[in-house]
């Protein structure tokens, strides 16, 4: 266990439970995690090996006896007449039959129908009425002469999930970790492994859980395939129910005018929209316009009456092209099925997920580590739907005045959840503050500024915010930073702005006179990149400062794992690409030797060094010996020093070893971390001294 594990264990005795049991025991059973984690949450919440390794044993054993395949229903059915009573694991879903006045539950995996239910049972527990509830429950048969009766009974009923838990005791907890361990913390309880991800991804992920503990959250994430955007709602909360996007209806979502009956959103916290995107979709406009209502007012009617609701409303879907492709097209919402592409709904949606951001999940990314039961987090999450954090940043900050009602809404309300997750316990300081009213921000920018592509009578928004100095700070979405020339091109200039673009105004030559490449003028500049940017290689960002050296020398501290290493091989290809072929270079490496792998470490330089000599380039390398070299950075014998705040490792984990990813292939294609870059004129070198 390492450190994180030990302190999650040590403040959260009993509530949470090493990740990667869930695989061990899941086996082939199709349950969510929430009803797994419950077993294990009972049996194997302890770092102690010994008992894990019993626990693991007895909710396999738990699962084998009582859950219920369907293939094997039968079997369980005959097991219950045999024996009268027997106990099952199933999703319950219970019926009013109105002609016999009774209460009749439906077991879905062991496909029993008209099961008796006694009516204390349903009042206690409503939400068996709609969209039904894991649960453990005893079964009795009696059989019976009377032909209309049925002989099964249920006679005791149990949901998997906690009973109660302590909220004082949770942000008594809380105040024993940093920021980044709570942080850590919550992305395992989720499941995923934290050193996979940057600061930024780590929060997109968190995002996704803002619907759970905050009311009529409305969010949309629209992305590439397979990249977990569907997982949390139909794995993570027993508070959350997952529908395919075609399969909704009025009734079944809002309310049955014909029994009166009010649908999901009166009895979940958050209802989630699986494949919404897709343009053939066929979607009901009455559905829409009461969704309209319901988003923007937490009520919806029928007929007479007026009903309120504070289910939160999640949209997922998967996009076909890329963002550049997008933007240039049409815009980012251009996969929505036509009855949703409308401004008016729109603009209800509180914050866009930007799904291109996150990667494809790859096995590597799961977490082994400690995070909480998910119904534990579930509880709490649940209980902070009655706090209100949205103006803890009032101290600090203020919005810019000309952001609308609407807008401040959404960026109020994910400013808020963000703080729940974060800081229950409060305490966060300014810049974290900032940090995160920067990203409400941005995420509701994303939808605003695609609104003033698709409706021209949208007037522009500036978003900035205020400091208590009173100076503007203005928030730009990444996509805005990597293509600017899409990003603010409005649809309705169609294929004249994109002449108008690709011809360069200030350009000499006339469009028939082929441009002769001119050598670019390299200047002193300090470069910033934001997390998850891409589009960087060290071929665009380094080669013209490297081009015409002889001698270059890189000096990093961290060249020692496999993947640094191949990260400098590639330095030495971008060195390779910039030099003539009839001219040969050195590169001289200082670095530090690794104290495990060492041996493997020389191993590959060797290699390296062979490899480089048979294209000119003169690979040598140094161990530092004192250990305490820190800077990073590059120097050229002509004149430049380029100085790096993160060395040579700007990349973010790529599958490394799967050849066919363009991710692998080219630099330009693997997100990047957040780093810093300087390229100052080398004085000394430059005077020729």
């Amino acid at each position: 266990m390492n450190e994180l594990d030990q302190k999650i264990n040590t403040h959260f005795p009993g509530l949470v439970v090493r990740k990667d049991l869930v695989k061990t025991v899941k086996g082939n059973a199709i349950v969510p995690s929430y009803v797994l984690e419950y077993l294990l949450g009972q049996y194997c919440a302890t770092s102690d090996e010994p008992t894990i390794q019993t626990g693991i044993e007895t909710v396999k054993e738990i699962l084998a006896k009582h859950y219920v395949h369907r293939n094997e229903a039968g079997l369980v059915r005959s097991n219950i007449k045999e024996k009268g009573r027997y106990k099952v694991i199933d999703k319950i879903s219970v019926d009013l039959n109105d002609k016999k006045d009774v209460y009749q539950a439906q077991f879905s995996n062991l496909g029993l129908k008209e099961v008796l239910v006694d009516s204390g049972t349903v009042k206690k527990h409503p939400k068996l009425l709609v969209g039904g509830v894991w649960c453990i429950a005893d079964l009795e048969y009696e059989f019976t002469e009377n032909k209309s009766a049925s002989p099964w009974i249920l006679s005791t009923l149990k949901p998997i999930q906690l009973s109660h838990f302590d909220f004082d005791g949770y942000v008594e907890a809380r105040k024993q970790f940093t920021t980044d361990e709570w942080i850590d913390l919550l992305v395992q309880s989720i499941g995923f492994n934290p050193e996979m991800f940057g600061k930024r991804s780590k929060l997109t992920q968190l995002v996704r859980l803002i619907p759970f503990c905050e009311r009529n959250y409305n969010l949309i994430e629209l992305g590439p395939k397979g990249t977990g955007k569907s997982h949390i709602y139909s794995e993570f909360s027993p508070h959350g129910i997952l529908i395919s996007g075609g399969e909704v209806t009025v009734p079944k979502l809002f309310v049955n005018n014909s029994s009166g009956k009010i649908g999901l959103v009166g009895y979940w916290d958050c209802v989630a929209f699986d494949e919404f995107a897709g343009k053939q979709k066929r979607v009901d406009k009455a559905l829409v316009d009461i969704m309209k209502n319901y988003m923007a007012n937490k009520s919806f009617s029928r007929g007479v009456e007026t009903l309120g609701a504070e289910a939160s409303m999640v949209f997922v879907g998967n996009t076909q092209h890329t963002v550049p492709y997008m933007l240039k097209h049409s815009d980012l919402f251009c996969e929505l099925p036509d009855k949703f592409y409308d401004s008016a709904f729109l603009d209800r949606i509180h914050y866009y997920i930007p799904g291109w951001e996150i990667d494809i999940i790859r096995g590597e990314m799961f977490s082994s580590g400690y995070g909480f039961v998910v119904d534990y987090l579930a509880e709490i999450l649940r209980s902070l739907r009655n706090h209100d954090y949205s103006d803890r940043y009032k101290e600090h900050f203020s919005l810019s005045s000309d952001i609308s009602t609407r807008d401040r809404d959404g960026i109020n309300k994910t400013f808020s959840g963000l703080m729940k997750i974060l800081f229950p316990q409060g305490g966060a300081t300014k810049e974290e503050v900032e940090e995160l009213l920067r990203f409400a921000i941005e995420g509701r920018k994303r939808v605003k500024d695609q609104l003033m592509r698709i409706d021209s009578t949208y007037g522009n928004v500036r978003f900035t915010y205020q400091d208590t100095d009173g100076r503007a700070k203005p928030v730009t979405t990444l996509e805005e930073e990597e293509y600017p020339g899409y990003y603010h091109k409005t649809i309705a200039e169609g294929e004249d702005g994109e002449i108008l673009e690709a011809a360069q105004p200030d350009s000499p030559h006339s469009p028939s006179e082929p441009l002769a490449p001119a050598e670019p003028v390299l200047k002193e500049k300090h470069l910033t990149f934001q997390e998850n940017q891409k589009g960087l290689s060290f071929d665009t960002l380094l080669g013209p400062y490297l081009k015409g050296a002889t001698a270059i020398t890189v000096t990093d501290p961290y060249i020692r794992l496999f993947y640094q290493v191949r990260n400098f091989m590639e330095f030495l290809e971008t060195v390779v690409k910039h030099k003539a072929p009839d001219e040969e270079v050195s590169v001289h490496l200082v670095t530090t030797e690794d104290e495990f792998k060492g041996e493997q470490q020389k191993d590959n330089f060797e290699k390296m060094k062979e490899s480089a000599g048979s294209v000119g380039v003169n690979f040598t390398w140094e161990f530092d010996g004192t250990g305490t070299i820190h800077a990073r950075h590059i120097v050229t014998d002509h004149g430049w020093k380029i100085s790096l705040d993160r060395g040579l490792d700007i990349f973010q984990h790529y599958e490394m070893n799967d050849a066919f990813t363009f991710a692998n292939r080219l630099q330009q294609y693997r997100p990047c971390k957040a780093f810093e870059v300087t390229f100052i004129k080398h004085k000394r070198e430059a005077e020729g001294e």
